[in-house]
């Protein structure tokens, strides 16, 4: 079963999506997945200078930022280090970002992968996953 929501920052929680709402389609279901119970991590390649912007406060129960632990997605042993943030198993992770490459170490680390595309197909891919509803 999954427990946990990990995205990747630019091109996934910054897409402003296909309808034009009020904020980030995936900023909107990491708050709902958030509110129903899932653990959510934050997984990002920027450098260890970057810092995640104020409306994310309170959202991530885990920020893996590779500039501050020294491994990059790909890399298998950044998946596993935020699975084991989480205090999960890799396989209860699903991971979502905009480069196939990314999802490919996530699958071979073990977790769920989805390759964000837009923000419709990734919201419905998820809420089949996780079995819950992430958008109004």
């Amino acid at each position: 079963m999954l427990k946990a929501l990990v995205l990747d920052y630019g091109g996934v929680l910054t897409d402003p999506g296909e309808d034009n709402p009020a904020e980030p389609p995936l900023l909107t279901a990491l708050r709902k997945a958030k509110q129903l119970g899932l653990k959510t991590a934050l997984l990002s390649n920027a450098d260890g200078w970057w810092q995640p912007p104020r409306e994310l406060d309170g959202l991530f129960d885990v920020a893996i930022i590779s500039g501050e632990v020294g491994l990059a997605k790909p890399d298998v042993d950044i998946y596993l280090l935020t699975a084991t943030k989480l205090g999960l198993e890799p396989g209860e992770c699903v991971f979502v970002d905009d480069l196939a490459v990314n999802i490919h170490g996530a699958v071979e680390a073990g977790m769920v992968g989805v390759h964000h595309r837009s923000t419709r197909s990734t919201l419905e891919e998820l809420e089949i996953l996780l079995a819950i509803a992430l958008r109004d």
